[in-house]
């Protein structure tokens, strides 16, 4: 199994990928797809390749410029979810979901919507089942982040408020990883 984290040139390459073939229906960028292999690795049920690359570009499989690129960004995207997947059993501390960064009155500011949004994307492609009430909970303080505008903050954004919300988001994610694999 290749596991070894991608790496920032990795980063780019899947980012002008998903730039250059995708669309609005499509995984916009490599926050969203980070989001979305997180869940796909945590699912209670493997899903495959069959079905989790076609979401991937909105049911499209796209036109490859080359048969080289196409095998290139699958490599990549098998390589981090099988980073993720090792991560998230072996050493899950160090998981770290890839949000996005801005600014906001001068102070650093994640951007958690696009993640969250992929990772809901990818529960739902597992075709989760419910989960028990605690976890419900947690689960809903991702989607809440994914229903979230973060590309506008408002002038009055309770960094505080914002930045619990953000941090809440890894705790439920781990959480749930170790529900759904202790299913399997």
């Amino acid at each position: 199994m290749q596991d070894q984290p991608l790496n920032a040139v990795d980063f780019d390459f899947i980012e002008d990928t998903l730039l250059e073939y995708g669309d609005d229906n499509c995984v916009l960028n490599c926050s969203e797809l980070d989001g979305y292999f997180t869940a796909l690795v945590s699912s209670p049920v493997q899903v495959d390749i069959s079905e989790w690359f076609p979401t991937i570009w909105g049911g499209q499989t796209p036109d490859w410029s080359s048969p080289e690129q196409a095998k290139q960004f699958i490599d990549l995207c098998v390589r981090h979810m099988n980073s993720l997947a090792s991560q998230l059993a072996m050493n899950p501390q160090a998981f770290n979901p890839r949000f996005e960064q801005t600014e906001h009155q001068g102070q650093p500011l994640p951007l958690a919507e696009e993640w969250c949004f992929g990772y809901l994307r990818g529960a739902a492609l597992g075709n989760w089942p419910d989960l028990p009430a605690p976890l419900t909970a947690k689960f809903q303080a991702i989607s809440l982040c994914a229903e979230q505008d973060n590309f506008e903050p408002a002038a009055d954004l309770d960094m505080a408020l914002h930045n619990q919300s953000v941090a809440a988001i890894k705790p439920a994610v781990l959480a749930i990883h170790d529900h759904w694999i202790a299913q399997r």
